[in-house]
C-alpha cells in the first residue's frame, strides 16, 4: 500500500512557542501548530513572527505540521 502525500500550504507565523513550536495562520483559514525540521535547527535558521513558511501537513491530523521552508 502506497503512504499517502502530504498537504503542502503556505502560511504566516503570528506566534513563537517554546520547544520550536510556532503558530501558523493559512490562507483557509485554520491555524496549526507545526515544528522545524532538524535540518533547519542544524543549520541555525531562525524563524520569527510575520514570516512566511512552507508547511507539510499529515492527511490523518490538520493541526499538526512540519515547517520545511522559510521564504525570505
Amino acid at each position: 500500500m502506497a503512504k499517502e502525500e502530504p498537504i503542502e500550504l503556505t502560511g504566516s507565523v503570528t506566534q513563537v512557542l517554546p520547544g520550536t513550536m510556532f503558530r501558523v495562520a493559512l490562507p483557509t483559514g485554520t491555524k496549526c501548530s507545526p515544528t522545524s525540521l532538524a535540518k533547519m535547527r542544524k543549520n541555525f535558521i531562525r524563524i520569527s513572527v510575520g514570516d512566511r513558511v512552507n508547511v507539510e501537513m499529515s492527511t490523518y491530523d490538520l493541526t499538526k505540521a512540519r515547517i520545511t521552508l522559510r521564504h525570505t
